[in-house]
């Protein structure tokens, strides 16, 4: 497995040898089978990687970027679904850690014992009104490796609210790839008692480590994708030599690392920008998607065959792509760049 970003020092590679023997000695496809999810997660929560890069003020480990970078992709490579749970436990302590009220979440969190899903409030699949003092509507879509998350959202710049897991009914759902991420649309109606009321919080850079850390997912994708296709082309032979001699072959692995190398450097930028962020991660998503779609042709019409890699490669970067809602975040980043606010935002109840 090969490490396409800066040097790393030697924590660091003790950290990839040890996810990289992780995902070895596990050997598992990720389905949505709660059993199997649950024991991935607590396994990594008991290695100290489930809240690796969370402040230490706030019960994580609180590593740096690069060593936090390192563990997403590890796990981008291996169950991006896991990845994807795992940043928004990130985002969700950083907004939440600091109120006393969600100290027991916050525990639960570390042990991977709970679980939040990270929404947005002004995406379009977001549909939450008060009515009176209770709050109803729809979330379209969560992927928090949990059949019954709390639910955060992220409201405004600087505000948030975070509904118990007993005011949410969860229905699951069909999609092409992102096996364990037990994907589910939430109803919500909760009660003035289920839901706290977060003012004052970072909501911006909580979306900032969201994209960044999805970015940091697609990235660790993209880089399993050329992996397997160069492994492949080197060991399947045609006309007395192996694929690899071909200069038409070789261009194309080349570009497929070069592409997955670029994912990887976008996302490391520190991104505490929400544009800049969100940059990172619409590059670092359509490339993953473009590396695995190159990575499936290189293996010719073995590619669609559930026994390599590839095909379920390519599934997993279109469906993080869609559990990370681009569209409704490059709709709030427009308004951001021209200057207006949020409008109509959870956070009027307030009288």
């Amino acid at each position: 497995m090969t490490w396409r970003g800066p040097t790393l020092d030697a924590d660091q590679l003790d950290l990839l040898s040890m996810l990289q023997s992780l995902a070895g000695d596990r050997d598992v496809t990720l389905t949505d089978t709660p059993d199997v999810v649950r024991g991935l997660v607590s396994t990594l929560a008991e290695l100290g990687v489930w809240t690796l890069g969370v402040e230490e003020s706030y019960g994580g480990g609180g590593a740096d970027a690069v060593t936090t970078a390192v563990a997403w992709t590890q796990l981008g490579r291996s169950w991006p679904a896991l990845g994807w749970a795992s940043v928004q436990a990130h985002a969700a302590v950083a907004v939440v850690g600091p109120d006393a009220r969600c100290a027991q979440l916050v525990g639960a969190l570390h042990l991977g014992a709970a679980a939040v899903a990270v929404v947005d409030a002004s995406s379009p699949h977001v549909r939450l009104a008060w009515d009176g003092d209770i709050l109803r509507g729809t979330v379209d879509r969560v992927d928090a490796a949990a059949e019954e998350p709390h639910l955060l959202v992220l409201d405004g710049p600087d505000a948030a609210l975070l509904v118990q897991r007993s005011a949410l009914t969860m229905t699951a759902l069909r999609r092409s790839g992102l096996g364990g991420a037990l994907t589910r649309s939430a109803r919500v109606d909760a009660g003035s008692g289920d839901v706290v009321e977060l003012r004052g919080v970072d909501a911006d850079r909580a979306r900032a480590r969201l994209h960044r850390g999805a970015a940091l997912v697609a990235a660790g994708i993209a880089s399993a994708a050329v992996d397997a296709a160069t492994a492949y082309s080197a060991d399947r032979h045609q006309f007395g030599d192996a694929l690899t001699a071909l200069p038409t072959v070789r261009q194309s692995l080349l570009e497929q690392a070069a592409g997955a190398s670029v994912a990887l450097t976008a996302a490391l930028d520190p991104l505490t920008d929400p544009i800049r962020a969100l940059a990172a991660a619409r590059e670092a998503c359509d490339g993953a998607v473009e590396v695995a779609a190159a990575a499936l042709q290189s293996h010719g019409g073995y590619g669609y065959l559930t026994e390599y890699p590839p095909e379920r490669l390519l599934r997993d970067a279109v469906s993080l792509r869609a559990a990370i809602d681009l569209h409704g975040a490059a709709v709030r980043a427009a308004r951001l760049l021209v200057g207006r606010p949020d409008t109509d935002t959870l956070h009027r109840k307030a009288s």
